[in-house]
């Protein structure tokens, strides 16, 4: 079983390695509607995950499909246009597969982002929520099954999910920004509906603030895989107790881009200092 595994992420890792040409430390996972980012990246090389071996496709429309490589204010990343969630039938082991192979070629740090429904009545349309924890409700986890302790340790500590110094400095760097930012947890569940009224007022009594389809799976394998993890939402709807709206994916789409230049801002310049 693992030396299957092993075999295709070696593969993967093998083509990248042998085709970038340069070593990135950073990598950044792109949610909906948050393509917007690489406009801003001196792009070195643009890869469609189709041609990358054994990598899944993205199948979910504003995610673009490509795995960039290039330079973000100076600072060398690889970026994922378009991830893989659990609802298009993915098992966890694809969903995951992007952050499996990071360590492969050099990356110590994932940043994730998403639109996600808010649930704090503090919140509005088009805030940004720094993710200080996140609640596992997708009736999975990555790591089910036999343990590879070449990878990872049997139970990984999660009680720091999302790195307190990324936390910080992202603070830091909104401040600076005059950017407005809020702090919350968020919870992750399998989709693809939105949240019934009853499903929203369930998950913000349980204390989540933003509620998606993704990123909890990806934070999992990142800290199970040694990475440090900062991750951020995009309140794109709203699913508050008494004021829940009715929403679409292009409806998600089109808040998210609007935005997304409030959030290349804050990437673009905590990178430097990550």
């Amino acid at each position: 079983m693992f030396e299957e595994k092993r075999i295709k992420i070696a593969q993967t890792v093998e083509y990248l390695n042998n085709r970038k040409t340069i070593n990135p430390k950073i990598a950044i996972v792109l949610g909906s509607g948050l393509g917007g980012l690489t406009e801003k990246i001196e792009i070195v090389d643009e890869i469609p995950y189709k041609e990358i071996p054994n990598f899944p496709v993205s199948t979910v429309q504003g995610h673009k499909g490509t795995m960039i490589f290039g330079r973000l204010n100076g600072v060398e990343v690889v970026v994922f246009n378009g991830r893989f969630h659990y609802y298009e039938g993915y098992p966890m082991d694809v969903v995951t597969y992007p952050q499996q192979i990071l360590p492969g070629i050099g990356v110590k740090t994932v940043i994730l982002s998403n639109a996600a429904g808010g649930m704090n009545p503090t919140f509005k349309v088009g805030d940004i929520m720094l993710i200080r924890d996140h609640i596992n409700m997708f009736g999975n986890n990555p790591l089910l099954g036999p343990n590879d302790d070449t990878l990872g340790p049997r139970f990984p500590n999660m009680s720091e999910a999302y790195s307190q110094r990324l936390l910080k400095l992202a603070h830091q760097t909104a401040e600076k920004l005059d950017i407005h930012v809020q702090e919350g947890v968020y919870i992750g569940v399998t989709g693809p509906c939105f949240e019934t009224p009853a499903e929203y007022k369930m998950y913000y009594i349980l204390g989540a603030d933003t509620v998606g389809m993704s990123t909890v799976p990806e934070a999992i394998m990142a800290r199970y895989l040694g990475m440090e993890v900062f991750a951020l939402s995009v309140v794109t709807d709203l699913g508050i107790v008494g004021r829940v709206e009715e929403a679409s994916h292009e409806e998600v789409l089109a808040a998210a881009a609007k935005a997304g230049p409030k959030v290349v801002e804050l990437i673009y310049n905590m990178l430097p200092l990550v």
